[in-house]
């Protein structure tokens, strides 16, 4: 049954992406703050979507914590749905992103559309130099950078690798942290159009003020924070 019920999603994906995406096309002349609110009601719906076909809910605490102002957001990337419910919190949001998923038809031209940061991954230093400069200038502007900080998606277990850049991004730009938690992973696993039916934990963590600490704590606290949560979310013991 799971698979004939996430079968319909992705026909449904399929059938309303390129719709979707091209509203989203036709509205790029349109101030991003109020884009970005288009794509904030598309996310809704397709979490409705999956909720009423693949019986996958979600359920998050920690608002409380999410500052008035604009920052910097270091989610788990395990999966397809946190792209999707970041949409619902934070408007507008830009992405730090490899730039081989601009080339992603559908998909890729709504990021390109989206104000995201596009990195060559193997060009060291000088995507380095991008995430800073352009990352503390998307903040300056109002809007939310999402970073996912291992730089690739994960499956519940896998030992965790956090990158320096988006620390280093917070560092230089002065722009505090907010760390994001999540269990996706085990029901919408990465590599798998299979989505188990349940409930999808979200933690949003407390503020790391980023003007209190060095570029190497600001990743070892985020990373402490974000690990040893997933520990009491996940709905297994995967050590």
């Amino acid at each position: 049954m799971a698979h004939i019920r996430s079968t319909l999603y992705l026909a449904f994906m399929w059938l309303t992406v390129p719709i979707a995406t091209s509203i989203f096309l036709i509205a790029y002349p349109v101030p991003y703050k109020y884009r970005s609110k288009l794509i904030s009601s598309w996310s809704r719906i397709t979490l409705h979507v999956l909720s009423f076909i693949c019986g996958l809910k979600f359920e998050i605490s920690g608002m409380e914590n999410i500052p008035e102002k604009p920052c910097i957001i270091f989610c788990k990337h395990q999966s397809t749905w946190e792209t999707m419910a970041l949409q619902l919190l934070f408007t507008p949001q830009v992405w730090i992103l490899k730039r081989e998923l601009l080339w992603v038809p559908f998909f890729g031209w709504t990021l390109a559309s989206m104000k995201s940061i596009a990195i060559d991954r193997s060009s060291g230093k000088k995507a380095l130099n991008q995430i800073i400069e352009k990352g503390t200038q998307r903040l300056e502007e109002g809007n939310w950078v999402v970073i996912f900080p291992e730089g690739t998606r994960k499956r519940p277990g896998d030992e965790p690798d956090y990158k320096i850049g988006g620390a280093m991004l917070a560092s230089k730009s002065k722009f505090d942290v907010l760390p994001i938690a999540h269990n996706a992973g085990e029901f919408w696993p990465k590599g798998q159009y299979v989505k188990k039916a349940g409930t999808i934990k979200m933690v949003i963590g407390p503020i790391i003020k980023s003007n209190e600490l060095s570029t190497k704590q600001i990743k070892q606290v985020s990373e402490q924070w974000i690990e040893s949560t997933l520990k009491t979310i996940y709905e297994k013991d995967y050590s």
